[in-house]
């Protein structure tokens, strides 16, 4: 019989039975350490008793109803959110690129209500969006977009950080409605900007009439440090894009709005079947309880801090470790090589890791992880890297072992 499923990932030979607090064990009964959290999902770790409970709760009560109808939860969670935010509106969806498609048609129906009828879009090079037609459309990567022509149009691409680039860009184009862009990049190898860089586009977008649009998928709910990444900087976005974090695991997509932003959309503009559902946004609230009442940002804060310290030191003397960089629990290594193999190798020595961007070693454990289960990580990951690095042909290395945890 042949696979029943598309082979739309290259899976991992594991498959994982249960899960608690930072570790999972496979169906082997072994144990692993996630530094990976599925992706910057699964903050709270995993069979946190407040979302479980939450869970529970209310798949005893109600899933489902419809959109067409007033859902309380769905009306909790976006004045939890809004609150927390800084912004106005809310609107749920089921993932991060719908909840940035929602952005990028706030935009289009901001320009043409300003009687802009062929907007474009400022986005980044090495971004990440989604991979819906218009989100990757918005990627700045070339390798999700091919095969999928025509594109669709819109986007006017510029380098990360560059804010000269944008300034040209604003000087040669009468069309731009709109920046889409991450506070930090992290498919695109955990890349952080200058530290101006967020307030100075804020000014320029302000002085352009441009929406301010962040896309805090991946950077969203405590990741960094503090709930939001913008919060680092002072600024203030006009639309806000989260989902990852959100949900611990649950389906979930928010795109926040606020001023002119938040009112664009109408009945009949937009929608989603399951958006918002009682199931989710109960969940959701729970996860952002959580983060507030056990301190979890600030956590991410001191422990990413103490992260970025020990893999420092540990690799200080790693001449294949090119940079060490990022904020909170979202830290990339990374190489003068390609290291996807590493994946596979800490797997065998029972550490979920991630590499993107070809060289860079990600890191996004949860938000919940200790200073001694850092411990365990930095010294696992380091005996790995030493190994790699050690052998003089990358691609016919005998598989490491590392260090078991």
């Amino acid at each position: 019989m042949s696979e029943p499923l598309m082979a739309t990932y290259h899976r991992l030979p594991v498959t994982f039975a249960r899960g608690e607090g930072i570790w999972l064990w496979d169906t082997e009964g072994r144990r692993y350490l996630d530094a990976l959290a599925g992706v910057a999902v699964c903050g709270l770790g995993h069979a946190h008793p407040a979302v479980t409970a939450a869970v529970c709760e209310q798949a005893g009560q109600l899933l489902h109803t419809s959109n067409l109808y007033r859902i309380a939860e769905q009306e909790r969670l976006a004045a939890l959110l809004t609150q927390a935010s800084g912004m106005e509106r809310a609107f749920f969806a089921n993932s991060g690129a719908e909840a940035n498609e929602a952005a990028i048609k706030l935009a289009r129906l901001y320009a043409h209500r300003r009687g802009i009828e062929n907007p474009g879009i400022l986005v980044a090079e090495h971004s990440f969006h989604g991979r819906t037609l218009a989100t990757l459309s918005a990627t700045g990567n070339r390798k999700v977009q091919a095969g999928f022509e025509p594109l669709v149009q819109g986007f006017v691409r510029v380098p990360y950080d560059d804010l000269e680039a944008i300034e040209t860009a604003a000087a040669n184009r009468s069309n731009i409605v709109a920046v889409l862009i991450e506070p930090l990049q992290g498919e695109g190898g955990i890349r952080l900007p200058a530290a101006d860089y967020l307030p100075r586009l804020r000014a320029l977008c302000d002085r352009h009439q441009w929406l301010l649009m962040l896309d805090e998928v991946q950077t969203g709910m405590g990741r960094t440090g503090r709930l939001f990444a913008f919060e680092h900087t002072g600024i203030q976005p006009d639309v806000l894009t989260l989902a990852k974090g959100l949900g611990n695991g649950l389906p979930i997509g928010a795109c926040l709005a606020r001023g002119p932003a938040a009112e664009l959309f109408t009945p009949g503009s937009h929608g989603s079947t399951f958006g918002g559902n009682p199931l989710v946004c109960r969940v959701a609230r729970a996860v952002i309880e959580t983060i507030q009442a056990e301190r979890l940002a600030e956590n991410a804060a001191t422990q990413g801090h103490y992260l970025l310290d020990s893999l420092r030191t540990a690799l200080a003397q790693f001449p294949g470790v090119v940079e060490i960089r990022g904020r909170g629990l979202m830290v990339g290594i990374e190489l003068d090589r390609p290291c996807g193999a590493l994946v596979q190798e800490a797997l065998a020595a029972g550490l979920l890791i991630n590499v993107t961007a070809e060289r860079v070693i990600r890191l996004l454990p949860p938000l919940i992880i200790t200073r001694d289960q850092v411990d365990l990580l930095v010294g696992a990951l380091a005996e790995l890297i030493r190994g790699f690095l050690a052998q003089e042909d990358t691609e016919l290395r005998p598989k490491q072992s590392g260090a078991a945890l």
